[in-house]
């Protein structure tokens, strides 16, 4: 089964390559702290590992989706995105919609005015100990998390 790939920035912009800021761009990963949903493709993967040293990443499972979703999607003017907007403009609910984005048959993009990434907060209880140089196996926060991405996002929200 195909997963879904949250992935966040962890570090800022000062001294990055430019091959390395195009592709955070592309990724609309444009600040610290913000994350993106992206499908588990060899495109957004090729993408995930030109870009490691400044996120981090991992497959977020429906529920971390729901919360992350329903408190922090933002639709045009920085406005929550709320239950009437999508049922104006997608004639669903946001469980429907959830769903149905869990099961490949929506994208993110089929909400008109959808901002396509989620502002976070700094975690909770900060960083793990090893700082935002290391990779997440060493000790650090960058890098690969597999489901733990979850607990980071959830601290985040």
């Amino acid at each position: 089964m195909n997963k879904n790939i949250a992935i966040i920035r962890i570090r800022g912009r000062t001294g990055v390559k430019i091959k390395v800021n195009d592709t955070l761009d592309m990724m609309r990963l444009y600040k610290q702290n913000g994350c993106v949903i992206v499908p588990n493709t060899p495109q957004f993967l090729g993408m995930i590992q030109r870009a490691k040293d400044y996120i981090t990443w991992g497959e977020i499972d429906q529920e971390t989706f729901t919360i992350l979703f329903t408190k922090r999607a933002r639709v045009a003017g920085n406005k929550p995105l709320t239950e009437e907007y999508l049922k104006e403009h997608l004639k669903t609910d946001s469980k429907t919609f959830i769903e149905d984005f869990f099961g490949f048959k929506k994208r993110l993009k089929d909400i008109p005015g959808l901002k396509p990434y989620f502002r976070l907060t700094p975690p909770s209880k900060g960083f793990e100990r090893g700082g935002i140089k290391k990779p997440f196996s060493m000790g650090g926060s960058l890098g690969y998390r597999k489901d733990k991405i979850n607990d980071l996002i959830r601290r985040m929200l």
